[in-house]
This record gives C-alpha cells, structure tokens and sequence, in this order.
C-alpha cells in the first residue's frame, strides 16, 4: 500500500529558491545568451561571405583590351573581336561578356567624375569573364591575348578573393571561439551560484540529506531549478539578439551580393537563415542543458565531501 505524502505540493524543503535566486543567474544567463547569439550569426555570416567570395569574385576575370576597334595582330577582325574569340575557346571559361559604355560609365564615374567620351585619352574596352568551377587553369592565356592584341591586361580576381576567403574563415574560428569560450563562462556561473546557494542553505541542506534524502534527489532538485532558470535567461538572450543580427544582417547583405530586404513579412523571414531565426528556441535549449549538467556535477561533488 503506497503511504500518501504530507508534504505540500509546492512546498520547498532545500530552499531553492534562496538557493538560487531567480534574478541573478537568468540574468548572467541571459548575457552569455546574447553573447553566443552574435556569435552563432558571426561564424555562418562569414561563412556566406567566404562562399561569395571564392565562388563569385574569386571565379571572374577582367580583361582590359585598348584600341579595341584597330585590327588585330592575326589580321581577321578587331583586336576586341579577336581577344573575345579566344577567351571563349580557352579552357575553363564559362562566359565572356564585353561591358558596355553604360556599364563603364557607371564603373569609372565615381573614380573620374565626368563621362568617358569626355575624357582626353581613350578608354580601353573591358571583357568580364566567368570561369567554370571544374577548371580555372588558364596559364598562357595572357601570352595569348598579347600575341593577338599587344597591351591586353589580364586581371586575376582569384588572389585577393582568396584573401578575403582567408580572413572570413579566420573570422569562422573567431567566432568558434568565441562560442566556446561563452559556453565555459555560462557552466562558470552556474558552477559559482550553485556553490554559493550550498553555502547560504547548507544547514537546510544537511537536514534534509539527514532525515533519508538521497544524493541523487537533491542533485536533482538544484539541477532542475539551476535548468529552469538558464533557460529563461536564454530565451532573454535570444530575442535581444535577433533585432542585432537582423540589423549587422542588412549592413553586410550588399558584401555578400544580396539587397536589403524588402519592407514585408515573407521577405524580413526570407532573409535569415532559419537557425537565426530558432536561436530564441534553440539558445534556451542549450542553457537548460548546460545548467543541469553543471549542477549535477557540483552538486554531487558537494554532497561527497558531506559527513
């Protein structure tokens, strides 16, 4: 026959909840949440920024070819006519398009001020050509180029996108660290307070254990409370953080080749990738986590040292 319990359903024997205040550790929590919410948004920002990079500046070349209407060197055609031709039949070479004045307008008048026709020397034509992902070995291409047409410039983009491909996977490690780092921290808090709350409710503590409790149901009773409270602090963190990562968002969007988003629900959700978007779900979660994990373990080491 199962004796019915006397104690009040909601009645707290270790004194939890002075134990644990419920005011501190959500908001040292809730920090550290913000923390690695920004965080999270730095290493998959970097990560789209390294892709464009490599993928898209880094698979283009620039060919500048002067005095493209004069004859070319093997006698049939322009000297742009004749530059196109090869880069077209070259290996590795997905498109090449010749600009037009328009387009070199737009380019050069922020650097030139004035419309190209008005200036006193000519302007060479500009080729852009995008290289297929299989193959980039364009080595002699530029000898070729000059044979054709003397003075062709050959522009590789791929040296300083490898660059920039470099410093955004540092910014990736950055941020892992960075994440890590914040993890250790939150488990450090939550490992001080627990401690903190043992010594404020020690006598408590003692009586309860004394009277048949079990080491395994006071760890319990603090992981569950230290959980709660985490995850609380985590849901804080999480929806401060996204009006930040929306915001750093927008700045970055024209590095990475996309527009600000427009002024419409559909689009502000398109914008994010969803685990951004999860964070104020997914940061709790992880919080709950950290926080029973690490009152478990101080706990038990605390109540090994009891007589």
């Amino acid at each position: 026959m199962r004796i019915p319990s006397l104690r009040p359903a909601r009645f707290d024997e270790l004194g939890l909840r002075r134990a644990l205040a419920d005011r501190m550790v959500p908001f040292l929590v809730g920090a550290m949440a913000f923390l690695a919410a920004l965080a999270v948004a730095g290493w998959m920002g970097a990560a789209m920024l390294s892709g464009h990079w490599e993928g898209g500046a880094g698979a283009t070349l620039t060919v500048q070819v002067p005095m493209a209407g004069e004859p070319a060197m093997s006698g049939s055609g322009t000297r742009l006519t004749a530059v196109k031709a090869l880069l077209v039949a070259a290996p590795g070479v997905e498109s090449a398009k010749t600009l037009t004045d328009e387009q070199l307008n737009a380019l050069l008048r922020p650097w030139l001020g004035a419309d190209m026709k008005d200036l006193a020397v000519p302007v060479p034509s500009v080729i852009a050509v995008h290289l297929t992902g299989e193959s980039k070995n364009l080595a002699g291409l530029a000898d070729q180029l000059a044979q054709s047409a003397p003075g062709t410039i050959v522009e590789d983009h791929a040296a300083w996108a490898g660059r920039l491909g470099t410093l955004a996977r540092s910014l990736q490690l950055c941020s892992g660290l960075v994440l890590l780092i914040v993890t250790l921290v939150t488990a450090a808090v939550i490992a001080v307070a627990t401690r903190s709350g043992l010594a404020a409710r020690r006598e408590a503590i003692l009586i309860v254990y004394q009277l048949g409790a079990t080491d395994d149901y006071i760890a319990r009773r603090f992981a569950t409370r230290a959980a709660a409270l985490a995850s609380v602090g985590g849901v804080f963190g999480g929806l401060f953080a996204l009006p930040v990562v929306f915001t750093l968002a927008t700045l970055a969007a024209p590095l990475a080749g996309r527009g600000v988003p427009a002024p419409t629900v559909p689009a502000t959700f398109a914008f994010l990738p969803l685990p951004l978007w999860l964070l104020p779900m997914i940061l709790p979660a992880a919080a709950a986590v950290i926080g029973y994990l690490t009152t478990q373990i101080t706990m038990r080491q605390w109540l090994r040292r009891l007589p």
